[in-house]
């Protein structure tokens, strides 16, 4: 039976391919969603964890930096559907929202499910089918496949939105395997926001393990980022790596390692370190005097261990607060990334995110080449890309 020639498919259930789906609803059109596990959402759940940062309150202008070499298209995603817009949409849902002292944008619920249950309601209201465990799994004659507990379907919609994620925590759906039969250009997986290998001591590790670094800036090339860090047994993870990950897992890629300078005061200036560190220490250690003279704690002073003998003289020392070098040699998988880099090129898709040489074929979310920090940035250009592509399929079939 031949479908109606409104009906547009919707695969994966993410934020991207559940914004997609509202705005198609809203346009008047009949939307089927598919999701291959049993439930939808599932990685917006995990984030919610957390506290589930939506966006940010950041200037406009700083946001869209944070997206690298995708800044330029990632802008104009942010056109149609900005943080101002996403914390209205939140709203909306009857989910207030708040900016936390670090300008990150959060649910005041500060949990994904009430959001979750609350679009869901609306997505039925609009009509929308959502069928899980039902996976696609390429393309049958011109037909959409997909593998569902009552054997192979076929489906022929006038129109797809492919939302599929990237590679990231493939266990809550997203495994990258589209990439076998999609027939696009496209970037090999690669993890982001995601720790790195160091090769602590066997005393550091074992005694700082799980241990914060606060109030830290890190540099790495000509780039310093202010924030937290979280000692790890395999080395160094959180969100002030994490916003450097990309230009680090490059330069591992390219010399087996990378070297970054910390600062553990970076609100104290280094002739104001040297003068405090001048001061007579009596019979207190080095390092004692280090805690005491500038309020570094007991991780913090054996970081500076780390990297070698501590400088005697009071300005080396400071210096070395100020700059404690430490070296990279490896950044963990995909397995332990918090998202992925690589994906559908993004100059394999139009400026509405249809594929090209797939007329009536659009892609959102995570499966197109593009990263972020976490901060909120990640789930602003998921959905964003989903209200592009539906803006597309609209555009397209009123063509």
């Amino acid at each position: 039976m031949t479908p109606p020639a409104n009906q547009v498919h919707v695969i994966g259930a993410g934020p991207a391919g559940l914004m997609a789906a509202e705005r198609l609803a809203q346009a008047g059109l009949r939307v089927v969603v598919h999701e291959r596990t049993p439930s939808v959402a599932r990685k917006l759940l995990m984030a919610g964890r957390g506290g589930l940062n939506l966006t940010h309150s950041e200037p406009l202008e700083a946001f869209v930096g944070r997206y690298g070499d995708a800044r330029t298209t990632v802008a104009g995603w942010l056109d149609v559907f900005s943080p101002a817009d996403l914390v209205a949409w939140v709203q909306g849902l009857g989910q207030p929202a708040f900016v936390g002292s670090s300008g990150r944008v959060f649910p005041k619920a500060m949990k994904a499910s009430p959001l979750l249950r609350a679009w869901l309601a609306r997505l039925e209201g609009l009509g929308v089918e959502v069928r899980t465990r039902s996976r696609w799994i390429g393309w049958r004659d011109g037909a959409l496949a997909f593998d569902t507990p009552d054997g192979e379907r076929l489906e022929r919609p006038a129109a797809v939105v492919l939302a599929l994620g990237g590679a990231s925590w493939s266990r809550l759906g997203s495994d990258g395997a589209w990439m076998a039969w999609l027939d696009a250009p496209t970037t090999p997986f690669r993890p982001a926001n995601a720790g790195f290998d160091v090769a602590w001591s066997p005393l550091f590790r074992d005694r700082f393990a799980g241990r914060p670094l606060k109030g830290i800036a890190v540099t790495h090339a000509d780039r310093t980022v202010r924030g937290e860090a979280m000692i790890a047994l395999y080395g160094l993870e959180g969100g002030a790596i994490y916003a450097l990950s990309a230009s680090l897992r490059e330069a591992v890629a390219a010399d087996g390692k990378a070297e970054i300078r910390i600062d553990l005061k970076p609100d104290m200036a280094a002739g104001r370190l040297t003068e405090r560190l001048s001061k007579p220490r009596g019979k207190a250690s080095l390092s004692n005097h280090l805690r005491k003279a500038v309020g570094l704690d007991p991780a913090a002073v054996a970081l500076l261990h780390e990297a070698g003998p501590l400088p005697s003289s009071p300005r080396a020392l400071a210096e070395r607060v100020k700059a404690s070098p430490l070296n990279l040699t490896g950044m963990q998988g995909l397995e332990r990334a918090i998202s992925s880099a690589g994906g559908v090129r993004l100059d394999g898709v139009d400026d509405r995110l249809m594929l090209r040489g797939r007329p009536g074929v659009f892609v959102a979310g995570e499966m197109l080449d593009w990263e972020a920090p976490t901060g909120g940035y990640l789930l602003q250009a998921s959905f964003a890309s989903g209200v592009v592509a539906a803006a597309g399929v609209i555009a397209w079939l009123d063509r």
